[in-house]
């Protein structure tokens, strides 16, 4: 089965990572998405970011009626910081033989994967989908291939959802008392509005 992989902090969730995942799964022929919410970034700051139980929660509310998008705690679960190449490991593990990992990340993230952890391992344990982003464009392939060996053989484009959607964005909404509803999904926004995050 192919297997789609989408990380991030997701703090909140909001629509364009469940269009990403729609888009992928059907552009694909992705069996299921898991959305893998890290605990702490080595290339983040972890600073503002909200508990785990409430990225976590933000989460199930928002693929609940997607029976084929499921939460994997996989990061969460591991003591210290969530490197990808370990993730991956993890999940092939967890999987099973038969499963192709298709990891999706943005144009912007695919630059900085030659500092990323053991870069030529990851690209063995999946193929790489790149999403564009608003502003972005896409990195040398060439320069990049000279850096991590076989980069752009792994590499697949997705040259759509275009959504300008930033959780950043969500959050300075959030506390300048403007709606969001047009950005997170409806069990979101209640849930944020509940635990008063972000205010």
């Amino acid at each position: 089965m192919n297997i789609g992989i989408l990380g991030g902090t997701f703090d909140p969730v909001h629509i364009a990572h469940i269009m990403l995942a729609e888009e992928a799964k059907t552009r694909l022929d992705l069996a299921e998405v898991l959305f893998v919410p890290t605990a702490r970034t080595p290339l983040k700051q972890d600073t503002g970011i909200s508990p785990v139980e409430h990225r976590v929660r933000m989460l199930e509310l928002a693929i609940e009626d997607y029976e084929h998008f499921k939460l994997s705690i996989i990061e969460i679960d591991r003591a210290g910081k969530s490197y990808t190449v370990d993730t991956l490991s993890g999940l092939k593990d967890e999987l099973g033989a038969g499963h192709e990992l298709f990891f999706i990340i943005g144009v912007d993230s695919l630059e900085t994967l030659p500092g990323w952890k053991e870069p030529e391992r990851l690209i063995e344990m999946c193929r790489l989908v790149v999403v564009a982003r608003p502003g972005y464009s896409l990195p040398d392939l060439d320069a990049l291939e000279k850096r991590v060996a076989g980069i752009s053989e792994r590499i697949i484009l997705l040259d759509k959802p275009l959504v300008d959607i930033s959780a950043t964005d969500i959050r300075k909404r959030v506390a300048e008392g403007l709606p969001i509803d047009h950005l997170v999904p409806g069990p979101v926004e209640k849930y944020i509005k509940e635990h008063e995050l972000y205010i």
